[in-house]
């Protein structure tokens, strides 16, 4: 177990280089000087010239690359010239709203996904299971901007409920803050707890029909202990790799539910750099999030191994069998 994790700690060094490189070039290759994009059509040729050498634009290629990754190595990701500060400075700002905001929606998406998927399982062509799957097609089909504007306009403008955009504030009340929590919750979980439900509701399929989920049932256990302690734990893998994936999605930012809400997390901080033309916040943003999706994969293919110690580690390949 020891030597899968570090083996995998170290696949992510090549993983996370390559994203760089393809990041560095992306933005070498766009057409005109970055730095005039940065500033503008008024912007001065002293001006370009001088925002130029800043960023080290005026260097050969090979010499940029090298100083990239060497920033990179020290975790120094630069400077942003719109907000005028650090950007490890803006993602510790902005990230831990990202975190609120994605953890409000996974309880959501957990809470009414996983035992929606159950009952369904274990009320197989019934009106609920029909009623079920047809929810849970429209919960995945059902585009984010859209709904989120439908909250905004049902629950803001017309009943007043709920504000409309922003985070709020603690110094106002923990219901302030939650007020403005529900909605981008809502929305953000739309999509996760439908997919949860429906993975769930397959994973159950396959397993209560299983010999040893009958057997529990005929030595008289209650049903409850019968599908949460033997039919839910074996059917929880294919739910963990999904869980992961939204889990990246979401902490890697939300952009369109950040941006109808105008919630301050990375996502909506990315779309601001990529208006105000601020290459390098966006660059080291897509780092930022590269890094976050392979940290979430080395934590679920971890808990793969805790729910369930029947899968093997092979550790010279740093893969499972």
């Amino acid at each position: 177990m020891g030597k899968y994790i570090l083996g995998r700690i170290l696949n992510m060094i090549p993983t996370l280089l390559i994203v760089a490189v393809i990041i560095f070039l992306i933005t070498r290759m766009l057409p005109g000087n970055p730095a005039a994009v940065m500033l503008g059509p008024q912007a001065s040729a002293e001006e370009i010239e001088v925002l130029t050498e800043k960023l080290g634009l005026n260097e050969p290629l090979y010499i940029q690359f090298f100083d990239y990754i060497g920033n990179l190595l020290q975790g120094n990701l630069g400077n942003s010239l719109t907000y005028n500060m650090p950007i490890i400075d803006l993602i510790m700002e902005r990230f831990p709203n990202t975190v609120i905001l994605a953890v409000s929606a996974l309880l959501i998406a957990i809470l009414v996904g996983v035992p929606a998927g159950i009952i369904a399982a274990r009320k197989q062509n019934s009106i609920f299971d029909y009623a079920f799957t047809t929810f849970s097609l429209m919960g995945v089909s059902m585009p984010i901007f859209w709904l989120g504007i439908m909250l905004v306009l049902f629950f803001s403008v017309n009943l007043g409920w709920f504000p409309a955009t922003g985070m709020g504030s603690m110094d106002e009340g923990i219901g302030d803050f939650i007020s403005h929590l529900i909605l981008p919750s809502i929305a953000l979980a739309t999509i996760p707890t439908a997919q949860f439900a429906r993975i769930t509701r397959s994973s159950m399929l396959e397993v209560i029909s299983q010999d040893y989920v009958k057997t529990a049932r005929s030595k008289g256990l209650h049903e409850f202990f019968v599908i949460c302690k033997h039919a839910f734990k074996n059917a929880l893998t294919p739910l963990l790799t999904v869980l992961g994936l939204q889990i990246s999605s979401m902490l890697g930012g939300a952009v369109l539910t950040e941006t109808i809400f105008s919630w301050p997390g990375i996502g909506l901080l990315i779309i601001d750099a990529i208006g105000k033309r601020d290459f390098v916040v966006v660059q080291n943003m897509v780092i930022f999030i590269a890094l976050i999706y392979v940290v979430v994969n080395l934590l679920v293919d971890i808990s793969y191994k805790l729910v369930n110690p029947r899968i093997k580690y092979s550790s010279g390949k740093g893969g499972t069998k």
